[in-house]
């Protein structure tokens, strides 16, 4: 009972204090209970507040920091780049200054060349020109000794001449010969060659023998100067086909019997009626046909004085 009374006592006491407080102060009651919401409310709203201001500044930091490595590293990129242009143009600077150089060097070796080539082709015209000195006087030096040759083996037909021939005449083969060997000596047809030799009680050379053919022509060849052309070498002799073409006869009236005529000769080109001898590499091809108005040496043959 006394548990009951007090529990009851208890009880109504409590709620009288309640309602008492209540009635009694109602303003205070509500500024109470609204204290009592806020403080019950603003802690988890200060706390999530503070967490969202957190995780931004923690963003904010990092984004910060995202971007101050950013700009390092670009910086440090940027850097290193213009360190890497400075150094490619300084390497450029100094090829360049290196290009130039060898170009100035170059120039310098193409004159240097040019020069160099300019003497050696005025030295090499220079040696082509003493060659061709040399050679002529070697041609000189051959042809005197040639010259000289021929008049030792002349030189006793010549003496034997003094006392057979006339003067300037040789004796070979048992008869007196004039050759025309002299350059002072113009070149004749074979009629003016011909009245020469009737001048001199003699006529033009009649070769009826080999032997008198080969020494006429070994004469006439050591004479014979090789500059010269061939076809102004030759020499006329008494021999012609004038009265029938193809009949060729000697001056004594004889017909020819053994020609030593060059291959396809006698051809009577141009009426070819008179023969003369060359001194060619072959003797037994040294004859041609030619016009009789050609102008050309001639041999001249007499008897010697004491067949006279």
């Amino acid at each position: 009972m006394e548990d009951t009374d007090n529990f009851g006592g208890k009880y109504d006491k409590l709620v009288c204090e309640e309602d008492f407080s209540t009635d009694e102060h109602p303003s205070n009651y509500n500024q109470e209970k609204q204290q009592v919401s806020m403080s019950m409310l603003r802690p988890e709203s200060s706390l999530n507040l503070q967490r969202v201001l957190a995780v931004s500044l923690a963003v904010l930091a990092f984004i910060l920091l995202a971007v101050d490595i950013g700009a390092g590293v670009y910086y440090s990129k940027l850097t290193e780049g213009h360190q890497t242009i400075a150094g490619i143009s300084n390497e450029v600077a100094k090829l360049q200054a290196t290009y130039n150089t060898a170009i100035q060097s170059r120039d310098e070796a193409k004159k240097q060349l040019v020069k160099e080539i300019s003497e050696q082709q005025l030295t090499k015209w220079e040696l082509e020109h003493q060659n061709r000195r040399r050679n002529d006087y070697e041609k000189q030096i051959n042809k005197i000794k040639t010259e000289i040759a021929v008049l030792k083996s002349h030189l006793p037909m010549i003496m034997e001449g003094c006392r057979q021939c006339l003067p300037g005449w040789t004796f070979l083969n048992s008869m007196c010969y004039y050759f025309a060997f002299s350059d002072a000596i113009s070149r004749r047809s074979w009629q003016e060659a011909r009245n020469f030799c009737k001048k001199q009680g003699a006529d033009l050379a009649v070769i009826e023998s080999r032997e008198k053919h080969l020494a006429l022509y070994n004469l006439i060849s050591n004479y014979h100067d090789s500059s010269r052309n061939i076809m102004q070498s030759g020499y006329w002799i008494g021999l012609r086909d004038v009265q029938e073409e193809g009949l060729w006869t000697w001056l004594d009236g004889t017909r020819l019997t053994e020609g030593y005529w060059n291959d396809g000769e006698p051809n009577n080109q141009g009426n070819e009626d008179c023969a003369a001898t060359y001194p060619r590499s072959n003797p037994f091809k040294a004859w041609n046909d030619a016009p009789c108005t050609y102008d050309l040496k001639w041999i001249c043959q007499m008897a010697p004085r004491s067949a006279s």
